[in-house]
Formats: C-alpha cells, structure tokens, sequence
C-alpha cells in the first residue's frame, strides 16, 4: 500500500455567500491562512449496484491539488476514514480493488460519478506555525453516470483535523461555526449527496423496522456479523493489528447463532453455511492462534531472569515468530482472495435476502430465546462436568477444550437474546464469559506447552541448552493446573440456580 492515513472531518452546508466566522476565535488558533484556490476532478469508481457506496465506502481517481492520485476510503466511525492512497493510472490499482474485493465480489468497477470542485484552502495555525486542521470552502458540480446522465451543485464546508490532532480540537471549531448559524451536512460524503442529489436513490440497505419477534433478533444478529466480517477483510489484508480476530469473532458468533436458532432459522438451509464459516474460522485461526501464542510465549521469555537465560532464547523465539507470522498471514489472505470465500458473502447475501424461517420465529421472542439459550446452558453444564469428572491428563485437556466451545456458544446465545431478554441474559453473558475464560486460558497453556516442547527439541538438535524452554515447560503446566483447580468455583457461580431461573422466569 502506498500511503494509508487516518482522516477525521467534519462536513457542513453552506452557500457561496455563507460568512465565515473568526476562527481565530477558537482555542489554539492564532492564524488562519489563505492556501489559495485547487480545481479538482474527481472520478468515482463503483459497481452497477453501486455496493461501495451502499457501504460508506468511496474509490475515486483525482487530479489537482497536492494529492492527486487514486484514494480509497474506508469507514472507520462518523467522520472518520482510513484514506489508503495509490499513484495515478488508467485502471483500478490492483491492491486498491483487492480491498475492496469483499464488497464488490467479482462486480466490476467503473466510473459512476465525476465531481468538480473548487476549492478554496486555509490553514487553521497555532503560534508556533503547526498546521491544527485545514478549512476548505468547496463548489461542488455532480455529473452522474450511472443509470443515465444527471447534474447536481452545492456549496460545501470540510474541516479536516491534522495528522496526529486532537479530535477535540474539531469540537471547538465546530461549536464556533454553528454558534455563526453554519449547519451540519446531513449527507456523509460528497459522493452520498452527488447519487441522492442526481437522482440515484437510497444505496444502502432498508432501514430495519425494529425487533419485534423471535426472528427478527436473530435476524439482526446475523446481518450485525455478516456486516462485521465484510467490514474487516480491507484490515485483515492490511494487516491491521486485531483485524483477524475481530473477523474470525464474527465468522463464529454468526455460526453459532444459525447453529443455536435452528427453531427460528432452518437448519438444513443453513448448514452450508454454517459449514463454510467453520472453514474460514479455520483459515483465520492460524494466523490468530499463531499471533496469541507467540505474545504469550515473547511474554514468557521476558520474564525469566537473565542469568537464567542459557543459549540463544531470544533469537530462536524471534525466528520462530516471524516465521509463523508470515506464513499464517498468507494462509488469511489466500482464503480472502478465494472464491469460496466471495460464495460464501454471497450465500450470506442470499439468507439476508430471503432467511428460510421456521414457525418459531413469529413467536414472543422472550420465551423462543431464552429456550435457546438454556438449551445451550445444558450443553456447556454437560461438558463441564464431565472434564472435572477426570483425572488430570490428556483426556481432561480435550474435554476441557470441549467444554470450552460450549461456553462461547452460551456466550453468542446470550448476545442474540439480549435485547429481548434485558439483564437477564447481560448476568448470564458475563458468567459464562468468565468460564469461558478460564477455559480458554487453560487451553492456551496446552498449546503453549507442545510449542515449547518442538521449540526445546529444535534447540537441542542444534546442540542449544533447552533448560530454558524446560523451565517454561514447567511454568505453563503450573498455570494448567492452576486453571484446572479454579474452575469448579468459577462454574457453580455460574450454574446457580437463579442464573437459570433468571431465564426461565
């Protein structure tokens, strides 16, 4: 990527006669410099269904100004951007159309606005020259290619923070302008006021009417995820830090909930995509159980003593790191880059579009829900007894593991029924989170040790002392059994009877 940066802004309407205040006014502010006068051209790529735009997502190609070049922008909150940058050509850079590959799907993109703009800059300086935000008063002409030729023109305002300013800054600014009677633009982006104002129409999905029945929580629960997943594929092929685990949480909340609800959603729909998130789950796990435990195993190593530090630890971890980080990397990224992947957003897509619902899901959403979600607390009270039932051993970790996934399955459940079932389900996400959590961290330390094992037997190979990757060896299976011997307190907090009651009643 050529050049990616954090874009904060804020919008207003305005006319070529609306007065500009004294900004001068606004805390920190000791000059407003004039930049001049840029005639920008600005072509906005999209697909026939215009999919970006629907997303809140712009690509355009630009020229004038300081920035010409292609400009991708990615939603992050209102009025903030990540703008990912690329020199200018004839077509879509390819890395530019890889990011937004999850939206398009195998679409093709091509011009479906050109807005000219003439821009009139100033700069917002403190006392010591440090540019704060750039001011930028914009006549803006819309001609519209899609579906037919239309025209638009208005007149804007943009305040654009500096890079690395405070947010709060804008706050102020903005406070001054609105105290001058300058208001707020109701269309989030040029490109959204160009297609409403020529004649496009909404691009974004309906408005939903609210949760009234079982099905339409569950419903809302399952677009909730698919727009999560779909939101962060640009930061899993970014690399962005937490990117793949928030992708990989919803690919597993959303296949919990078409396998918990299967008396609101039809299970024999489903199950093909149920199955095809187990899949990408999977290829994303690598790289998120691969960066987990090499934070884990970096922590450990820090804390052990230097004079206790025999043989070259710290290189061998580091090569050990990259290696596997770069390897589990490129096995996300095939996986995004494939088309079962775009099969499977597009069967998402489809059970949006038309969800296969059973006669459960017109019923009262308080009594289908909570029936789910206890149908869920008996599998993980299930598989929590039978792991403290057994000796510690390689029998215990499985079950553990086991028991494990049905605590996050109880975990999704709850946030499905949540807003129909208020503090009820909100007491009980938080039990089974900490049980959850305990397991997790146990299973953490079983990956953890049979990482350490290869690592010492790789260090005695290559005539390496491995004490120090016995010693950790040792410490982990501590903290195994320290999990082990926390957990029978943390489930029959967790198992009360009135977290069951809560539910039923």
């Amino acid at each position: 990527m050529a050049d990616t940066k954090r874009e904060i802004e804020r919008k207003y309407e305005a006319t070529p006669d609306t007065p500009m205040p004294d900004l001068t006014k606004v805390a920190g502010v000791a000059r407003v410099v004039g930049k001049g006068t840029a005639e920008l051209d600005a072509v906005y790529y999209d697909t026939d269904d215009l999919r970006l735009a629907a997303a809140s997502v712009t690509l355009r190609r630009r020229t004038g100004g300081t920035d010409a070049g292609w400009h991708l922008k990615l939603p992050v909150s209102p009025g903030v951007r990540d703008e990912i940058a690329a020199p200018l050509s004839d077509a879509v850079p390819a890395d530019l159309a890889g990011l937004v590959r999850a939206y398009a799907r195998n679409e093709p993109l091509h011009p479906v606005v050109r807005l000219l703009s003439s821009r009139d800059v100033h700069h917002l300086v403190d006392a010591d020259g440090t540019l704060l935000a750039e001011l930028s008063r914009d006549a803006v002409v819309a001609e519209r290619f899609h579906g037919g030729k239309a025209t638009a023109q208005w007149d804007e305002i943009e305040v654009e923070l500096a890079d690395r300013g405070d947010p709060v800054f804008l706050d102020a600014v903005d406070k001054r302008l609105r105290k001058a009677g300058v208001r707020a633009a109701a269309a989030p982006s040029k490109l959204a006021r160009a297609l409403t104002e020529t004649g496009a129409g909404p691009v974004g999905p309906p408005e939903s009417s609210g949760s009234r029945t079982a099905g339409d929580h569950v419903l809302a629960y399952v677009r909730e995820q698919t727009d999560a997943i779909i939101a962060y594929d640009p930061g899993v092929r970014r690399d962005l830090p937490d990117a793949v685990y928030q992708m990989r949480v919803a690919t597993r909340r959303l296949r919990s909930a078409l396998r918990t609800y299967r008396k609101v959603l039809d299970r024999d729909v489903t199950q093909p995509v149920i199955d095809e998130l187990k899949w990408l789950a999977g290829e994303l796990g690598v790289a998120r159980d691969q960066e987990v435990l090499a934070e884990r195993l970096h922590g450990m190593v820090d804390a052990v003593p230097v004079t206790l530090l025999l043989g070259p630890v710290a290189a061998r971890l580091r090569h050990w790191s990259v290696a596997g980080a770069d390897a589990a990397r490129r096995t996300a990224v095939a996986a995004l880059d494939s088309d079962r992947y775009l099969a499977l957003l597009d069967s998402l897509d489809a059970l949006r579009a038309d969800p296969p619902l059973l006669k459960a899901a017109s019923g009262a959403p308080v009594a289908v829900l909570a029936k789910a979600v206890l149908k869920e607390y008996d599998r993980l009270a299930t598989r929590t007894d039978r792991a403290l039932s057994l000796p510690a051993g390689e029998e215990r970790d499985h079950a553990m593991h086991d028991a494990r996934k049905a605590a996050k399955r109880a975990r999704y459940a709850a946030e499905v029924a949540r807003p129909a079932l208020g503090k009820a389900a909100k007491r009980f996400g938080k039990r089974m989170k900490a049980v959850q959590q305990v397991l997790g961290d146990h299973q953490d330390s079983v990956v953890a040790r049979e990482a350490l094992r290869e690592l010492a037997i790789k260090a005695h190979a290559a005539g390496e002392s491995a004490f120090v990757w016995d010693l950790l060896y040792g410490r982990e299976d501590a903290r195994a059994g320290a999990r082990e011997a926390e957990l029978p307190a943390v489930w029959a907090e967790a198992s009360a009877p009135e977290i069951r009651a809560a539910l039923d009643g």
